[in-house]
């Protein structure tokens, strides 16, 4: 991908044993779970060419054969537990993390990479408006855009793609106004606890996201489960699970550390790290992605994580938080009047420092691969560092997660995340029954 934040900021993960849940992707030896049994042949009979992953370990799982994206949305639990048995989360190291690690570590987000395959000429469906036209429950006032529009297309756009009318259409739209990102005021109202900071390990290189507490099917009012980005999670193709990926929500709430404050790691993290114990991506990221670049596989970039108390109690995130969001998948795209993303952008102008915010208006359509969920894409100016961050609407009057933010322009002036089809509802059906 190109341009969407990486948080490598994995503190104090729970020393909690790793679930197997995660994909693979010509991941090495040292991504492979020596524990798991060998699985025979690729999951639900698929017959892509393309391996999703691989061990080149004597002995090690035989590789998944890469799905195609109709035959991805039709995988049932059996399927995405074979899937889940090539990779694990090595458990974030308790302690890992501290202020300093925290300032320091980059932002990573990937750029717009290749341009949409949709005709150029399509007409957008409808006008993004500045403001949306109803803002979700319990989040800051709209921003108010910038005069200045883009004077490009930007690539954007977007396409049907196996998931009906709602997946995408078959235009792509143009690029959405600009409409900058804001600070949410301190402290953090309660229902914004919801949203918080991501750290991770790349190799030696630690790096920042953005996630949110998402709510837990098969265990309701007691999740653990983070939403976020792939790239936040896994180093695409040839690439491997990140190491250390820690969890702060409602990070700098008070303001201990903004505008250069020299605030405590305690001031800053109210409710400490959570570190991840288990994560899932689709096999297409870990199979085909460039996380430097946009391209098709940044139409599944979504990931999920499961985090640990880190006091070793059996209290979970969202009672600690007081709260998680409902996942909207396959939401109608007619339906999504609005979206208010959230997140810590850390490359300039910003600092990943504040929850920044974006009431971006009624969502465009952007897409580099017509048989995939077509993204979704917004104006707002965010930066490296709020990759992963939640993409906000309403449904029956409360907030729901429709998105996470994917990739972006160069010049920041758009954002897209993927659209959450079946795919992404069927991993986090498995992932919430499987990694208890």
């Amino acid at each position: 991908m190109s341009s969407i934040s990486r948080a490598t900021r994995a503190a104090l993960g729970a020393s909690v044993v790793a679930l197997t849940m995660v994909v693979a992707t010509a991941c090495g030896p040292d991504n492979s779970d020596p524990a798991a049994a060998p699985t025979a042949g690729a999951p639900g009979g698929t017959t892509a060419a393309a391996t999703a992953g691989a061990t080149d370990k004597p002995g090690g799982l035989p590789p998944i054969k890469l799905p195609t994206a109709d035959e991805l949305k039709k995988w049932n639990f059996d399927d995405w537990d074979k899937w889940a048995q090539q990779n694990v989360v090595s458990p974030a190291v308790k302690g890992f993390w501290d202020l300093q690690k925290i300032l320091k570590a980059k932002p990573y987000k990937p750029g717009p990479g290749s341009q949409p395959t949709a005709p150029a000429t399509a007409q957008p469906t409808s006008a993004a408006p500045a403001q949306p036209t109803t803002p979700p429950p319990a989040q800051p006032t709209a921003a108010q855009p910038t005069t200045a529009a883009p004077t490009q297309p930007g690539g954007s756009g977007g396409t049907g793609g196996g998931t009906g009318g709602n997946g995408g259409g078959s235009q792509n739209d143009p690029q959405p106004k600009l409409v900058e990102m804001k600070p949410l005021p301190h402290p953090f109202a309660k229902p914004a606890h919801v949203n918080g900071k991501l750290f991770f390990q790349d190799g030696k290189q630690d790096y920042v996201c953005s996630g949110t507490v998402v709510s837990d099917p098969a265990n309701p009012g007691k999740s653990n489960l983070v939403w976020t980005a792939s790239h936040c999670l896994h180093g695409g193709k040839g690439g491997k699970y990140h190491t250390n990926i820690t969890f702060a929500p409602a990070f700098n709430s008070s303001g201990a550390v903004s505008a250069g404050k020299q605030g405590t790691l305690a001031d800053a993290e109210p409710y400490g790290e959570w570190g991840a114990v288990a994560g899932m991506v689709a096999p297409q990221w870990t199979a085909e992605a460039d996380p430097e670049n946009g391209g098709p596989w940044s139409q599944y970039d979504f990931g999920i994580l499961r985090v640990a108390n880190p006091d070793g109690s059996a209290k979970s995130l969202e009672e600690v938080v007081g709260g998680s969001v409902p996942v909207w998948f396959n939401a109608p795209r007619e339906q999504i009047a609005s979206v208010s993303t959230y997140g810590y952008p850390a490359a300039k102008p910003f600092d990943g420092m504040e929850l920044e915010h974006c009431e971006a208006g009624k969502p465009a359509r952007r897409s580099m691969d017509p048989s995939r969920p077509t993204m979704l894409m917004t104006g707002c100016n965010g930066s490296g560092g709020d990759s992963g961050g939640g993409w906000f609407t309403t449904k029956d009057g409360k907030q729901v997660l429709v998105s996470d933010t994917s990739i972006g322009g160069s010049d920041n002036t758009w954002e897209a995340g993927p659209y959450l089809d079946d795919v992404a509802q069927h991993a986090l059906e498995y992932f919430s029954k499987k990694s208890k």
